[in-house]
């Protein structure tokens, strides 16, 4: 299983925009449309589609300028497509983008933010190396990897 992280282009977006989660997971996450569109507006946001094998099968978004402090990134969204989950996609492709933050020559901290009952999430992340700091002010627990 080949996983990358590709640019959202005219040939890829609708694709990345008819993705959906299961219902369960679907209140914890803003849909990959609203996604694609808040990163047309915010230029510091990094949308990535991701795909497995050459096809793609999720997304994920992240911003380069952390709440205007340097060297903080902040992962927005990670989702996989409901069809190919539980294959080990949403791992390697977290895998990908934190490379690709480290990568960064100014990146001393990254963090994400989720839902404080996504149980899954938090398992997730935790296993990646991310540490649980604060609930911020949308009522989101916030997890920080220091690097």
């Amino acid at each position: 299983m080949n996983i990358t992280l590709e640019s959202v282009t005219i040939e890829n977006f609708e694709a990345l925009m008819d993705m959906e989660l299961p219902p369960a997971q679907a209140r914890f996450l803003a849909s990959n449309a609203y996604s694609i569109a808040q990163a047309h507006y915010y230029p510091d946001w990094r949308p990535r589609a991701i795909y497995c094998d050459g096809a793609p099968v999720g997304f994920a978004l992240y911003d380069v300028t952390g709440n205007d402090e340097p060297g903080h990134y902040a992962i927005y969204r990670l989702m996989v497509d409901h069809a190919r989950q539980n294959q080990g996609i949403g791992r390697l492709a977290m895998g990908q983008l934190l490379s690709e933050i480290r990568g960064c020559a100014d990146a001393r901290r990254i963090s994400i933010c989720y839902k404080p009952d996504n149980a899954t999430a938090r398992r997730f992340y935790a296993s990646l190396g991310f540490v649980e700091t604060d609930i911020d002010e949308l009522g989101e627990m916030v997890a920080e990897i220091l690097l």
